[in-house]
């Protein structure tokens, strides 16, 4: 407990001051931003995106990347929408497939990153396109329409300002927190990341340790797919098309070293906060949103640099908040 008071006060105590700097001028100069509705919004985006984010933040941990995290989501809602509409299966064995698909695109990609010595940079470009040539394929860049009524219920049930969608991150970010803090695999992953040579000479098994954050990564990639389609109603084969920049911003805003070895479960939720706020804004002030993306270059930019400054003070030190 000691441990997150102090980094809240040092790591994070920057980006904390921006959002609450942030909030507070939103909340004096558009009263909407504190309506409940708008803050079921903001809430609404922050569950989705936060699982994105998870997505690329254990692939950052063993100093990986996972270009494909949107292509695979994409495939995972088009492939449970058909499943559901076209073969009519249950809503629980099409999650399950979903899921399972998922977790099968991340270990393809875990596979071919270990198996050819390739960088993930190239592997998950490769594979980014193969799925989402599949997804298209498969659609013909038709949605699915006929989602049964439970998870259409889902994806728009709210209590006050809260959806129902939060109870996702709710669960998956403490599970992850605790991966990555308490359990061996975490401890795996941040050593992979931040020395391979050395986590390899000391016994750990390196190669299955990627392929394991891979999975991990097309398993959330998957969660957050399903929610998508229950948020829009529909199975989109657009789904996770503009997931890419925002995966990669909200770690690296909230800490990760993109060499690996230092990752920040809440300072990557904290990440999601600003950008969610960020857009939340542009919309408010009636900006055109796309701007947003101009805003996420900038900032990721900014963060890199910083968390370049932060490398030199603790030069080999794995670690995960």
């Amino acid at each position: 407990m000691a441990g997150w008071r102090s980094a809240l006060r040092t790591e994070w105590s920057g980006l904390l001051a921006v959002l609450a700097a942030g909030a507070a001028a939103l909340a004096v100069t558009r009263p909407a931003f504190l309506s409940e509705y708008n803050l079921y919004v903001v809430l609404t985006s922050f569950s989705l995106w936060s699982i994105v984010a998870m997505a690329q933040m254990v692939t950052l941990a063993v100093g990986q990347m996972n270009l494909a995290v949107g292509a695979l989501g994409g495939l995972v809602a088009v492939a449970v929408g058909g499943l559901i509409e076209v073969w009519g299966a249950p809503l629980p064995a099409a999650v399950l497939a979903g899921l399972l698909i998922g977790l099968a695109g991340g270990a393809i990609n875990g596979a071919l990153v270990v198996g050819t010595g390739i960088n993930g940079f190239i592997i998950t470009l490769a594979t980014l396109s193969a799925y989402r040539g599949i997804d298209y394929g498969i659609t013909h860049s038709q949605p699915f329409y006929a989602m049964p009524a439970a998870l259409k219920a889902f994806g728009v049930e709210r209590w006050g300002a809260v959806p129902a969608l939060l109870v996702v991150p709710l669960v998956v970010v403490p599970a992850m927190a605790l991966i990555m803090r308490r359990t061996l695999l975490g401890r795996h992953m941040l050593a992979v990341g931040g020395n391979p040579q050395a986590a390899a000479l000391s016994g750990i098994p390196a190669r299955r340790t990627i392929v394991a954050a891979h999975v991990i990564s097309g398993g959330l990639a998957a969660i957050a797919a399903m929610m998508t389609v229950a948020r829009l109603q529909q199975a989109q084969p657009t789904i996770g098309s503009d997931w890419l920049i925002l995966s990669f911003a909200a770690p690296i805003i909230g800490g990760a070293a993109l060499q690996g070895g230092h990752v920040s479960v809440l300072g990557t939720c904290l990440g999601v906060l600003l950008v969610t706020l960020i857009n939340d804004a542009l919309v408010l002030v009636e900006i055109d949103p796309f701007w947003v993306q101009v805003v996420l270059g900038a900032l990721i930019l900014g963060a890199v640099g910083l968390n370049r400054l932060r490398e030199g003070r603790r030069p080999g030190e794995a670690v995960a908040r």
